[in-house]
């Protein structure tokens, strides 16, 4: 019964295991299957004629740690009309040295953000046996929901610096990978998607660059666009910052040394500061109106961000704007210029919620396959180990 259940742990249909041998870094499973008749590829005539045999050694699925090969007895048939060809297996295609269900894992494999060179490691292959597997894995664009968010990457592939990735926001899944984030590549690529399904989406996320806002309104004329809140809330971040480092450059060399050091608690909620930390923020912001004037407006939008009531957000962001305007303060000054200038796309992120996070969230694992690669130059590659890494 002893054989039979090594059978069963190898887990291979209609297949003799005559011996195995170990050694410190590789198992050998010596295998045969049983004759039976085959169908000459020629004639089409049954044959049971066996013309010689050969010992292939076929790499596995890794066993106890070790690098497992199946060597194999092959039988070869010779037919009536003088045709010989080779049995066929179940668990081994034509002209390969690897099982399926390798081939099979080393696309699992792939899912995670290693490199291919790392993943060839651990399978027991080459780098280029890797490489050969991914280019057989094609994905094609979903289609579109309600809502699209769009935002660009860092990739350095061989079609440009960046990147574009297109992402559905509500269901947090990946719906493609462009070559390029350019304006002309974008309108073609909307431009050839079907009229229907660019008529679905109704909301549309972006960042503050003006030729995605343009793209929206020429390919999705049923969409709301939607600006990020992290692009915009960091307007009023640099603001102040600016107001800080203006200021800085008037204070004696020590005193400027302990501003720019603990300028985090300048930006920090103040709310949310330890009574030590608001008593020191309390001292830093006496050292100059505008300066507690900056930081009374930074408070003053962070609470209209988190307020849940769009109608008063809505009558706050106007007032906070005008407030802004009328300051003084040259730094805030362009800042209510530019919310004056975004003011519907802003609204809209109030009203109803959507952000780019799913999208920053990818990019950030992004960023770790290509670091972990250190670069993927061939866009396809690269666009089909982002999607096989995030579904």
């Amino acid at each position: 019964m002893q054989p039979n259940y090594i059978r069963l742990l190898l887990n291979l249909e209609d297949i003799k295991i005559f011996k195995i041998t170990h050694s410190d870094t590789c198992v050998n499973i010596f295998i045969e299957t049983t004759p039976k008749p085959h169908i000459c590829p020629c004639c089409g005539n049954s044959t049971k004629r066996i013309h010689d045999y050969r010992m292939q050694k076929i790499k596995d699925l890794p066993f106890q740690l070790k690098n497992t090969y199946l060597v194999l007895r092959k039988r070869r048939y010779v037919c009536s009309c003088g045709k010989r060809f080779s049995e066929k297996y179940a668990f081994l295609p034509r002209y390969h040295q690897r099982t399926t269900r390798l081939t099979h894992k080393i696309a699992d494999m792939l899912r995670s953000t290693e490199s291919l060179k790392s993943v060839a490691s651990k399978a027991n292959v080459s780098t280029s046996t890797v490489t050969r597997i991914l280019d057989t894995i094609n994905y094609s664009c979903p289609r579109l929901k309600d809502s699209i968010s769009i935002d660009e990457f860092k990739g350095n592939a061989d079609t440009g610096k960046y990147q574009c990735i297109l992402v559905n926001p509500k269901q947090h899944s990946i719906l493609d990978i462009l070559p390029d984030r350019s304006q002309s590549h974008l309108s073609e690529y909307f431009r050839n998607m079907e009229r229907s399904q660019r008529d679905r989406v109704k909301y549309f996320v972006c960042d503050m660059w003006r030729p995605y806002v343009d793209l929206a309104h020429a390919y999705f004329p049923n969409a709301e666009v939607i600006i990020d809140k992290y692009h915009f809330i960091r307007q009023v971040t640099w603001a102040i910052e600016n107001v800080r480092k203006r200021l800085q450059k008037t204070m004696p060399a020590s005193l400027r040394k302990y501003y720019k050091r603990s300028h985090k608690l300048i930006l920090s909620r103040y709310a949310k500061l330890k009574d030590d930390n608001k008593k020191a923020c309390d001292l830093m912001l006496l050292y100059n109106d505008d300066l507690r004037f900056a930081h009374r407006l930074k408070e003053e939008f962070y609470d209209i961000c988190q307020n849940t009531k769009y109608s008063e957000q809505r009558k706050d962001f106007f007032s906070w704007i005008k407030t802004a305007e009328s300051s003084g303060i040259t730094e805030f000054e362009k800042c209510a210029s530019t919310y004056r200038n975004w003011s519907k796309e802003i609204l809209n992120a109030f009203k109803y919620g959507l952000t780019n996070g799913p999208t920053e969230g990818f990019n950030n694992k992004i960023k770790v396959l290509k670091r972990n690669s250190f670069g993927i130059k061939n866009f396809r590659r690269f666009r089909t180990r982002i999607l096989h890494c995030t579904r």
